[in-house]
């Protein structure tokens, strides 16, 4: 199993997503070890020498002007994690809560935030057993760290709390009588330390970023899919056109979208039919979803930097300089979520334009409703219904949640990101997306049949041949929604993203760019 070294090495999503998953293994090593039991030293010195330090020796917040005494040091660090255990709302999903840990380990072992080498060995133990504590979704403002769902997430290490167990909840005493544990006494520092991060912002955008790569991904396959069905034109795709305009996102669909159909039959029998240009959202694929890609690498970038840096406070760089500062804002990831999340509500937007084209039967070949005895059968209607709606609730969803600040804390936290809000938002975004382009799937392939006998290819046949496995032609009426189910399972497995890479690489087509397009 791949190693990776918590603290040292560079943390890419694909990377967490694999930690996650069990297919690598996070550890730390010697060098990690040194720096977290020097950062540690450094605390315990300034602890000693009786410096003033926020949140060493000092209230949190509007009471960082009162002093703490030695010795209720530790029990100031165990009342924070109590204290700030107010989130609500529904549970937190549990793959969400893991990258919260994984990231704040990380974060941790860096060697600024003077947490104890047991605390860090600790939290490692609850990722590798699956031991996940439960964090409520609700209560992070998204500055001053993402305070409410990691002090709920970190309850556990005191003895408190929730975790998940052999597919339920247990309290976190049931679970240490189990596994023969003890809590732990948290030091001066560590329970700041702790919930003070942008872990909960950060898991929530990781995962929405490798799950809008998937949607990326199958929009292109099934935009092409719904491009064979509409006879579309291959000539909005040459790359002299876009090398004109040359955005990175458009450069690359349009190269996709044209290996995507290369060798189609279906492409060749209308070659020189009368129509001068298709509707845009089959001609400008290549400008809307490339967009959407621009701002996924956007993402990408800002993520990348989020996931390796130090985000607590204060920072302890020496016994002699201890920094209170803002890293635990949340702002630098509330920006690039929003607009992730615009992004990918766009290529919903355009999907169910496509279904509309399909269902119009304008095309030669191609029946109004994608049935032929309609009347009797209402046909493919109404599931662009849903597609409406999603599209709908999702423009709704999009209004910035980094536009909006309420002071906390007395006035001494008086701008706020609400980062964490803008995080769920954008996966509340995805689950719409995957939907609608699940109905387009759905309508492309039966689309796609009324080509027969001509064929498209290589790739799409492939893709076509996965979906007709799972689900069938529809020639009269029956319950749409039980297929729609099907078609999205099918995104969201990312199956068709599979078939269509595998039947490129058989083919010795380049059809993506893991270098600049991937996850890692």
């Amino acid at each position: 199993m791949p190693i990776f070294n918590y603290g040292i090495d560079h943390l890419t999503p694909g990377i967490a997503i694999d930690i996650a998953e069990g297919r690598t293994q996070g550890v730390l090593n010697e060098e990690a070890t040194q720096k977290i039991l020097a950062s540690r030293q450094n605390v315990l010195d300034i602890t000693e020498q009786e410096k003033i330090v926020y949140g060493v020796n000092t209230g949190f917040g509007s009471l960082c002007t009162t002093i703490i005494n030695k010795a209720d040091a530790g029990k100031l660090q165990e009342n924070i994690l109590r204290s700030h255990s107010v989130g609500v709302g529904a549970e937190t999903p549990l793959d969400v809560a893991k990258l919260m840990m994984i990231l704040k380990v990380h974060a941790l072992s860096k060697g600024y935030s003077g947490v104890a080498l047991e605390t860090l060995e600790r939290i490692i133990w609850h990722i590798e057993s699956d031991f996940i504590p439960y964090v409520p979704q609700q209560g992070s403002v998204g500055a001053s760290g993402d305070l409410a769902p990691l002090a709920h997430l970190f309850l556990p290490l005191i003895g408190e709390g929730k975790v998940w167990k052999d597919e339920r909840w247990i309290t976190t005493k049931e679970l240490f009588q189990k596994e023969n544990k003890e809590s732990l006494n948290l030091g001066p520092k560590e329970g700041l330390a702790l919930i003070n991060g942008t872990q909960f912002i950060a898991a929530y955008a990781l995962k929405g970023f490798v799950r809008m790569s998937n949607c990326l991904d199958s929009a292109d396959i099934i935009g092409a899919l719904s491009l064979e069905a509409l006879k579309g034109s291959m000539k909005p795709f040459d790359q002299e056109l876009h090398q004109i305009r040359p955005y990175q996102g458009s450069i690359y669909v349009a190269d996709r979208l044209e290996k995507l159909v290369t060798g189609s039959e279906i492409i060749e029998s209308h070659q020189n039919c009368s129509r001068v240009q298709d509707p845009y959202s089959l001609r400008c694929m290549p400008q809307v979803h490339g967009a959407s890609r621009n701002a996924w690498l956007h993402l990408k970038d800002m993520l990348t930097v989020e996931i390796n840096s130090v985000t607590d406070n204060p920072i302890i760089c020496s016994v002699d300089k201890t920094i209170s500062g803002g890293n635990f804002h949340g702002q630098p990831m509330a920006m690039p979520i929003d607009y992730a999340a615009l992004a990918s509500a766009e290529i919903g937007n355009i999907s169910d334009r496509r279904v509309y084209l399909m269902l119009e039967g304008e095309d030669e070949g191609l029946p109004t409703l994608l049935m032929k005895n309609t009347g009797l059968n209402s046909g493919f209607m109404i599931p662009q219904y849903t597609s409406a709606a999603l599209v709908s609730e999702n423009k709704g969803l999009c209004f910035p949640s980094s536009a909006d600040s309420v002071p906390t804390s007395m006035g001494q936290e008086d701008h706020v990101s609400m980062g964490s809000i803008g995080g769920r938002k954008f996966n509340t975004i995805l689950d719409n997306l995957e939907n609608i382009l699940g109905i387009e799937l759905f309508c492309a392939a039966q689309g796609f049949d009324f080509r027969r006998p001509l064929k498209s290819s290589v790739i799409l046949e492939d893709v076509h041949a996965h979906v007709r496995k799972h689900i069938t032609f529809a020639a009269e009426d029956r319950i749409f929604g039980d297929d729609m189910v099907i078609a999205t399972d099918i995104i969201r497995n990312k199956e068709i993203v599979s078939v269509a890479h595998a039947a490129a690489d058989q083919n010795n087509i380049k059809l993506y760019n893991n270098e600049v397009f991937g996850i890692y």
